[in-house]
């Protein structure tokens, strides 16, 4: 009998053996793509269950594997980028989900309550009032010297008032607006950035600093390490970690939001920030709770992991169970063909939820989708649709092996160590469907009338194969006439507006033309360079493109790799051919008083209804209306010359010109002598 117990006991031991030789796995290959390549692949949910799994198997077995990550924090560092070791461990914080732990871990102290923010840490170092190192978190240990592009962060001081010597730690981050605006400029789907933590780190580790600048990182303070006057000794802080960050502030620093808790009104603390969250313009995965008195906080001292002066808060997000219906594979213009859960609609966070992207066929697989499974979903930070588990894990679930769109067989590739679904045919009307909707979008030709719904039908009829064809819709007047939904006043419409389409700028044409990374914005920067001069644009190298403000490396290798694909610019002549490129309004008879200037415009205007009728002058007169204060910048407009605004700061630093709006207008008609 006790031979019997003991061969049980082996082959429980060899079982949880197992699986926590995979969670460990499972759980560094996560860590590696998240620290290494700023990338993720699987949800904060999913690690977290993985993660508090192989703990309890752990305390379970009181066996603790070679490489568990419970036992280490973050991932080796692996980049072109200089090396260097923190003075002292940059650990992570334990963390809950309940508000109770969080009044109970406070007790009877003070303790601040801040943002989480989710982006890249980074540890800032001043000496004599000038930054001089600016380094990653990296592992925690060993961190990335990104000093030249802390340089270019959008608000960070590369000169403070205080004379000794500081380092401080802060979250760059790039808010869900610039993100966005972005991935807007991308025209492929598959290209698109996953989330605004990827594109930050992505951003704050470029060699090129030019590249990190047009990104528009931000900083946000959140730790002071430590501040020494001249003479030596530390700043008196009175114990406070409050006027901690209350003399960051005064240095010119945003600093993380907080508020002052204690156990009593913690809870009602946390319901402000959830609330907050939704309408946030930046990226944050939960709240940190830090105590107030920084000598008790430090008397506590730390475990192998975590500091015990902190603790992490992440909310318990809600969840609610429901049935796998559909899934929906959804081609893009690039061939890439995404699958989407359909699900029968829940109530999450407020809102009606039915669709949830499945990310990739490993995805599937590690899930065990099936059709009719039991499935529960939630809103990763309380935004985006996402799958939690799956109650049944049939696996029954199949790739498309024809593409929706074309019927064209379908294949699967293997990038990054995933598995995607692909359709090769280069003809597939979903990727027609995708350029041609760009090309008469409203920004680019503004074709009216020519919806997505219009276009497929007249690429599914073989009316259009190439962008010119959209001029000779006459052809098939008698096809278009007769098609349901269509007359011969719609087809006039239609072909009446293809011909005012005709007549367009140059800036919209290489707009619509969707070459990778080239929005709105860029379009018109590179038609304004290159004086609206198509055959200058063609023929321009990587090196001409550099040139501009605004242009990094990557982005002018696309161009320049698109102007020098034979069958583009074939397809391209023979679009050219339909057109009358006509030389913009702003570019006619207005004097180009602010040529090549770079032009910021902050606070309140008393002459123009808009900003954006004020950045139109400029543009006019030759200028280009920036978001953020740099080097470069010719002119910072402000009604408020003495605000304290960290714009106007930036300007004074970089020594660039604070204007009022009338002395502006003066400037924009020439008579600023």
């Amino acid at each position: 009998m006790a031979d019997q117990e003991q061969q049980k006991d082996i082959k429980l031991y060899n079982g949880e053996n197992t699986r926590m030789k995979e969670l460990v796995d499972t759980l560094n290959e996560a860590a590696r793509v998240y620290y290494v390549e700023g990338n993720e692949i699987m949800s904060n949910f999913e690690y977290d269950r993985l993660y508090d799994e192989l703990q309890v198997l752990e305390k379970e077995t009181g066996i603790i594997l070679k490489d568990s990550p419970t036992q280490r924090v973050g991932f080796p560092v692996l980049s072109e980028l200089p090396k260097e070791r923190h003075k002292s461990p940059m650990l992570s914080l334990d963390k809950t989900k309940s508000v109770d732990d969080l009044a109970a871990w406070l007790s009877d102290k003070e303790g601040l309550l801040s943002w989480k923010m989710d982006g890249l840490t980074v540890v800032l170092t001043y000496h004599d009032g000038e930054l001089i190192k600016a380094v990653t978190r990296g592992n925690g240990e060993v961190g990335e010297v990104i000093t030249h592009n802390a340089r270019v962060f959008d608000n960070v001081p590369t000169k403070i008032e205080f004379k000794g010597d500081l380092i401080l730690r802060g979250e760059a981050i790039i808010t869900y607006s610039q993100f966005n605006k972005i991935n807007e400029a991308i025209s492929e789907a598959d290209a698109k950035y996953k989330n605004p933590r990827n594109l930050c780190s992505g951003s704050v580790r470029q060699l090129d600093a030019r590249v990190t600048k047009s990104r528009h990182v931000k900083l946000m303070a959140f730790a002071l390490v430590s501040a020494q006057e001249q003479t030596g000794e530390s700043v008196n802080f009175e114990n406070s970690r409050e006027k901690e960050y209350l003399f960051l502030k005064a240095q010119g620093f945003d600093v993380v939001d907080y508020k002052k808790v204690t156990a009593e009104n913690i809870r009602e603390a946390v319901q402000w920030f959830s609330e907050e969250i939704k309408t946030n313009d930046f990226p944050s995965d939960g709240l940190v709770l830090i105590y107030e008195d920084i000598a008790y906080g430090l008397s506590l001292g730390r475990t192998a992991k975590f500091p015990r002066n902190a603790i992490a808060f992440k909310w318990s997000d809600e969840q609610a169970e429901t049935t796998l219906r559909e899934v929906e594979w959804s081609p893009s213009r690039t061939g890439l063909i995404n699958p989407v859960a359909i699900f029968d609609p829940v109530e999450l966070e407020g809102t009606t939820v039915s669709r949830a992207s499945l990310h990739n066929i490993s995805y599937c697989e590690d899930m065990e989708l099936g059709i009719g499974d039991r499935i529960t979903v939630y809103k990763a930070n309380m935004i985006i649709p996402q799958i939690a588990d799956n109650l049944t894990k049939s696996g029954n679930l199949k790739p498309a092996k024809m593409c929706p769109a074309c019927g064209h067989e379908t294949e699967i590739r293997s990038e990054n160590e995933a598995k995607f679904l692909y359709c090769s045919n280069p003809d597939c009307p979903a990727k027609k469907l995708k350029n041609f909707s760009l090309f008469v979008s409203r920004d680019a030709l503004n074709v009216d009338g020519l919806s997505e719904q219009t276009l497929e039908k007249f690429i599914g009829h073989g009316f259009i194969h190439t962008y010119s064809d959209i001029f000779h819709l006459d052809r098939y007047r008698t096809e278009i006439v007769n098609m349901d939904g269509f007359g011969e006043k719609s087809y006039e419409n239609l072909t009446e507006a293809a011909e005012k389409s005709s007549h367009t700028e140059l800036y919209r044409v290489i707009y619509g033309l969707g070459i990778a990374g080239i929005g709105l914005a860029n379009a018109k920067m590179l038609c304004r360079f290159f004086g609206d001069d198509i055959g200058k644009l063609r023929s321009a190298s990587v090196e001409d493109l550099l040139e501009i403000d605004g242009i990094g490396q990557v982005l002018a290798e696309n161009i320049v790799k698109y102007f020098r694909d034979a069958d583009k610019m074939a397809l391209l002549d023979e679009l050219l051919g339909e057109l009358e490129i006509t030389k913009r309004e702003d570019e006619e008879g207005t004097p180009k008083t602010l040529e090549g200037m770079s032009v910021v415009i902050t606070g309140s205007l008393n002459h123009f209804s808009n900003r954006k009728e004020l950045q139109e002058l400029i543009e006019k007169a030759g200028g280009r209306a920036a978001g953020s204060v740099s080097a470069k910048t010719a002119y910072l407009v402000n009604n408020d010359i003495t605000s304290t605004s960290g714009k106007n700061k930036k300007a004074k630093e970089l020594g660039v010109p604070i204007v009022t709006e009338e002395d502006f207008i003066k400037i924009l008609e020439g008579k600023n002598d």
